[in-house]
């Protein structure tokens, strides 16, 4: 099947990548063109400003959370009914988990049969630009590498001898130039882009993203570029979006979505509706109490910054602790497990938190742990059978600093990553686990039915 689609790259973290792929959905979506955003490797915030950008959910391609089928059968149906898909690498062109480049960008680029346009980031070089870029081309041909975008050029007279240098040495078309950009668009904090439910003007930044492309870029060339990718195979790819399972019980999941919990794969949501649950929107910042729901679904974001309204309201807090001592199933990743604790030290403070955890935690000022995990379940919890070993990535700064609890339950052993102390993740009390690791529900296939097969036990025995 045919799939109009082109990959943004770039050669280091950085380079303009977010800036080319948001400014090129919100262009095209100016010219009422329906757009599909996609981003490589395991993201939250870039890909929900790609969301807002192009109107339409985006989707994370990943080759060590997720099967190449898995991915081939995401990017086909997340590309349905559209004009184009963009998707956003990660990191620079090449760059992986070694020094193979193994789930690097270049091999999603390979699988996807998709062109790839270069931004690079030309601060204070010329001629070098095409060095590198020749190396891109020479060091792996089978990549699609088809076009350039010039990235924070000084002047006229910088970007003709780039344009020079780049399409004499390396036969690519230049496809754009975009000058340093004086005022920040997206501001950044300790894990990367603030996100769009923080930012106060997300409509502003998109629109001036999408004029800096119109004014940089030849949009049409790129268009006609990504018109030019190869077929995909279709056979034995399912559609992932229309498979809906009838349950035997129907329950109720809910899923904290406000300005402190936004960390959620569209994916994870669609499983589990999938599976026949219905998702109910929940705030701990604003609502009162927790609503009637069998199940939760807690993932991270910022509560750090949010901890002061989180904590004040307290009679939300004290609804759902009753309902966790019931036996309320709870699936908490990073943030959702810091909400669940008995503190958190943050900016020379001290906020209680849901106390659901017999465990303080603390903001420091480097990252704890980062990057993809690996771990083995070995002890009896709510939603994995021992022996299971899943996949998934964290990225924190808060750590287990305490605990008021002579001994823990740590559903997980880590094979790879930090979890809570470096050995163990999936703190697990009633029928709560709170991890670390965030999991993607098309490579942990496991995680939806099992929280709703538990939420459906919940139901039953209330």
């Amino acid at each position: 099947m045919r799939i109009p689609r082109i990959l943004i790259a770039g050669l280091r973290g950085g380079s303009g990548k977010t800036l080319v792929s948001l400014g090129l959905l919100a262009a095209w979506r100016k010219q009422n063109r329906h757009v599909a955003p996609f981003k490589k490797g395991p993201d939250y915030i870039d890909a929900a400003w790609l969301s807002m950008a192009a109107d339409k959910p985006c989707r994370n391609l990943d080759l060590f959370l997720m099967s190449r089928q898995a991915i081939v059968q995401s990017f086909v149906a997340g590309s349905a009914d559209v004009e184009m898909a963009v998707i956003e690498g990660n990191r620079g062109l090449f760059d992986g988990m070694d020094a193979q480049g193994t789930c690097s960008t270049a091999e999603l680029a390979k699988l996807l049969k998709t062109p790839v346009v270069l931004a690079v980031d030309c601060t204070k070089s010329t001629r070098t630009v095409a060095a590198l870029v020749l190396g891109c081309q020479k060091l792996d041909p089978e990549v699609l590498l088809r076009g350039v975008i010039l990235n924070r050029t000084a002047g006229s007279r910088h970007e003709s001898v780039l344009r020079e240098a780049v399409e004499e040495t390396c036969g690519l078309p230049v496809l754009g130039a975009i000058r340093r950009v004086p005022q920040r668009l997206f501001p950044e904090r300790h894990l990367g882009l603030v996100p769009p439910d923080e930012h106060d003007q997300v409509a502003r930044a998109i629109e001036l993203a999408a004029g800096i492309v119109e004014q940089s870029l030849d949009l049409n060339a790129i268009w006609t570029l990504a018109q030019e990718a190869p077929p995909l195979e279709k056979k034995g790819v399912r559609n992932l979006f229309h498979e809906q399972k009838v349950p035997d019980t129907f329950s109720r999941i809910g899923v904290f979505r406000d300005a402190a919990f936004s960390f959620y794969y569209p994916e994870n949501l669609e499983a589990l509706a999938r599976e026949g649950a219905g998702l109910i929107d929940i705030s701990p910042l604003r609502d009162a109490e927790l609503p009637e729901v069998d199940a939760l679904y807690i993932g991270g974001g910022f509560p750090e910054t949010l901890a002061p309204a989180l904590a004040d309201n307290r009679p939300f807090i004290n609804s759902l602790r009753r309902r966790v001592e019931k036996g309320l199933p709870v699936h908490a990743e990073c943030g959702g497990a810091v909400f669940l604790g008995e503190k958190l030290l943050y900016d020379r403070n001290e906020y209680p938190m849901a106390a659901v955890l017999p465990v303080t935690f603390a903001f420091q000022s480097k990252p704890r742990g980062h990057g993809y995990t690996m771990l083995e379940t070995v002890e009896p919890n709510p939603f994995f059978s021992v022996g299971d070993e899943l996949r998934g990535h964290e990225f924190h700064y808060t750590a287990m600093q305490s605990s008021s609890a002579d001994e823990l339950t740590f559903a997980f052993r880590v094979r790879r990553g930090y979890g809570f102390d470096g050995q163990r993740d999936g703190l697990c009390v009633h029928n709560v686990l709170a991890t670390y690791t965030h999991v993607h529900a098309l490579g942990t296939e496991s995680w939806a039915p099992s929280l709703v097969r538990a939420a459906a036990r919940f139901k039953a025995s209330a």
